[in-house]
């Protein structure tokens, strides 16, 4: 520093401000002048030095700051490591106190240098050691950091105290309150309707979200339309609105009132409805108006038995909706064939139409316009006034040109695949042969209870139709075991799963016989009220043993029904629930414990060696059971008993279901017995003798299969005699 400091403006720590004059003759100032230049520059700097945030800098020491050997600021420290800071006032005592000109009591001067006392001149402060570094630091955010660390360099030592800051609490993180809507709308897919119904009392905010229409895409109300109120109810389609594409209100009655009140508002809402079953409602001719002008996307209509329906309600569907596909006006009094009429020349999508007890069917324009159209793949006509003319119409058109080598109608073959003529009564062979080779794609008919029939228009539909899978022929009295003979010939046999044959009480084993053993898909077979016999269970055991054993748990394979059949004695119900609980030998052999036969030394005194029987370390394979089983209805006395089995054998309790068919046989084979004295009670014997001697014939030792060739868990097996059965 080159400009001195005058010694007039310094004042001594030992003046008092009060006493007029001092010592050297100077008059005191009542208050410290007002600094500028250089001494306010230092006063800054001394004030900036009490601050506890001010870091080291690497600067060099200051140059000399003398005059007249004075005292020097060049080893003045502005750090605050070992500094109280001063006052406000820059001639605090504290700093100046020893650069006082002139001591307050006479004597020699003292050099600074050998100055021990207290009033020095100059005072070091935050010099603890001779080496320590005077230089002023720079602060922390200004130091050079580390290019790989991130930190400062070891050299760059604070002279403070670092004070952090105090650390954040740890946020608590709200899973379901920071889950984004979306999310909240997929977990609640998985409940029921009633769950997400009670869940919306939880709150508020659960409340909006459970009435969101995004959960209401689909409302069937089928499961719980009986416990639902309609209040409830109208609040779940309104708040679905244009969400809801599946609306299910079938057997919804309690909305009887509210049609008339909310149904335009519902009408409103709900406009972008695909599947609409109102199945068992009622409701107005206005509401249902409303609902099929105002949804144009239908796909699938059910309107089934509503009195409400009427032929205007077939004129609004066919203008306004084209992409109709599947139509339900079964039971509609008020709907005849001129009102559907309509409904097929404008949706060329119709592929499902279910009329049944529909007037009009008769009539050849009608069925015509089905010809022409051509895109039926189901229809349902049953108990309507179809008559062999209007069938033929329907299969061949008007006026068809005629092959001479085959005489029959060259036309496009129909693409029905289900068609249902069941209680037609005026359908008779004349206008049932009319689907011979004209539906190849035939996969399910029903002409139950249509007395006209016979065995040669079946068959003839039989023959041509390889991919029918579903034969319903009940209560057809002039029906033989023909048609069981040429269905088990027929290309159709492959695909052949569900046949009902009830009340036909001509079919016997004759005919079942051979659909047993060639129709391999078989999976529900109707016998009730025929002359079938236990010939007939016993084959059928023997083709569901063949589809095969697994480590898997037995499902049902084939469904029988043989009530009031006379010829089925409980012999034959054994004989299924036996052959339900069976297990070949090989795999029962398979099961038991392996052992093994180890020989020791020779005895040096005997001579003699000594055999070991230890079982093997080989563990036993799981268990096996029946891949399928028979699942049998038959006479009320005997089912508690054939379900009880049936329980334990699909729990995979084979052990079990033996020891209960076991218990049955013992029962029935003593009830026979001890019948009433007479002929009857002869005759029961006899027959129980017969049935004995039937199933318990032994036969050679090897386990091959045959009709009646099992019994429960290791028995001997039993083979029937076919051809002397006299049994009932």
């Amino acid at each position: 520093m080159a400009n001195s400091v005058t010694d007039e403006i310094l004042p001594s720590s030992e003046a008092s401000p009060a006493s007029p004059t001092s010592s050297t003759g100077q008059i005191p100032l009542e208050q410290p002048p007002k600094l500028k230049g250089r001494q306010k520059l230092l006063q800054n700097l001394q004030r900036i030095s009490s601050s506890p945030t001010l870091t080291r800098r690497g600067r060099s020491a200051s140059t000399g700051y003398r005059r007249d050997h004075k005292a020097s600021l060049s080893c003045v420290s502005l750090s605050s490591a070992a500094y109280s800071p001063c006052l406000g006032n820059g001639s605090s005592s504290q700093l100046y106190g020893g650069l006082n000109p002139r001591p307050a009591t006479p004597g020699p001067s003292v050099p600074l240098e050998d100055s021990d006392d207290n009033n020095a001149r100059i005072r070091l402060v935050g010099t603890e050691t001779p080496n320590a570094s005077r230089t002023i630091p720079l602060p922390f955010d200004l130091r050079p950091v580390s290019p790989r660390s991130g930190t400062p360099f070891e050299g760059d030592v604070l002279s403070t105290e670092l004070i952090l800051p105090d650390a954040k609490p740890s946020r608590t993180i709200d899973f379901w309150g920071d889950m984004p809507r979306e999310l909240h709308v997929e977990i609640f897919r998985y409940l029921t309707p009633r769950e997400i119904v009670r869940c919306s009392a939880v709150s508020k905010m659960w409340h909006d979200m459970c009435y969101d229409g995004q959960l209401w895409c689909r409302l069937d109300a089928a499961e719980y339309y009986s416990k639902i109120p309609s209040d409830v109810l109208i609040r779940l389609i309104t708040s679905g609105g244009p969400f809801v594409r599946d609306l299910n209100l079938r057997g919804c009655i309690q909305l009887k009132t509210k049609w008339s009140t909310d149904g335009e508002r519902i009408s409103d809402m709900c406009r972008n409805l695909v599947n609409l079953s109102l199945e068992g409602c009622v409701i107005d001719k206005a509401s249902m108006h409303y609902f099929l002008m105002r949804n144009p996307r239908l796909e699938y209509i059910n309107v089934s038995g509503l009195k409400s329906v009427t032929n205007s309600a077939m004129k609004i569907i066919s203008q306004s909706c084209p992409q109709l596909q599947t139509l339900n006006v079964s039971w509609c009094n008020n709907v005849n064939t001129s009102g559907l009429s309509r409904v097929i020349q404008s949706c060329e999508r119709l592929r499902d139409l279910r009329a049944s007890e529909i007037r009009g069917f008769d009539n050849k324009d009608f069925a015509r316009a089905l010809f022409e159209r051509n895109t039926l793949e189901r229809l349902i006509m049953s108990r309507t006034d179809v008559t062999d003319e209007s069938l033929k119409v329907l299969m061949h058109g008007v006026d068809p040109s005629i092959d001479l080598l085959t005489d029959r109608p060259v036309v496009p073959p129909r693409r029905f695949k289900h068609l249902d003529l069941h209680h037609c009564s005026e359908i008779t062979d004349a206008g049932l042969k009319s689907l011979a080779f004209n539906v190849p794609d035939l996969e399910g008919l029903q002409v139950s209870q249509c007395s006209e029939l016979t065995d040669d228009a079946i068959i003839d539909v039989v023959r041509t139709t390889p991919k029918l899978s579903h034969l319903e022929l009940e209560d057809l009295e002039s029906m033989t075991n023909n048609v069981l003979v040429e269905l088990s010939r027929s290309p159709c046999a492959q695909s052949l799963e569900h046949l009902n044959i009830s009340y036909c009480e001509n079919l016997g084993d004759t005919g079942m016989l051979q659909i047993m053993k060639h129709c391999p898909k078989l999976r529900s077979v109707e016998m009730d009220n025929t002359r079938v016999s236990d010939l007939t269970l016993m084959e059928a055991s023997f083709r569901v043993r063949k589809r095969g054993y697994g480590e898997d748990m037995p499902k049902v394979g084939l469904r029988l029904v043989v009530f009031d059949c006379a010829n089925v004695t409980w012999a034959g119900i054994k004989e299924v629930l036996s052959s339900n609980a069976y297990i070949p030998r090989t795999r029962k052999s398979s099961t038991n414990p392996i052992v093994s036969v180890t020989q020791t030394s020779l005895d040096s005194d005997s001579a003699t060696s000594t055999a070991f029987v230890t079982p093997s370390s080989t563990p036993s394979p799981s268990p096996t059971f029946p891949a399928e089983i028979i699942q049998l209805k038959c006479f009320y006395g005997w089912q508690m008993t054939v379900d009880e089995h049936t329980k334990r054998v699909l729990r995979g309790d084979l052990n079990a279901a033996s020891r209960l068919d076991r218990k049955w046989a013992d029962y029935m084979m003593a009830t026979e017995e001890a019948g009433a004295a007479g002929a009857g009670a002869r005759r029961r014997r006899r027959r129980a003798r017969e049935a004995e001697r039937l199933y318990n014939a032994d036969e050679d030792e090897d386990d091959s299969y045959g009709v009646g060739g099992v019994s429960a868990l290791g028995g001997r097996r039993r083979r029937a005699q076919s051809g002397g059965c006299t049994v009932m």
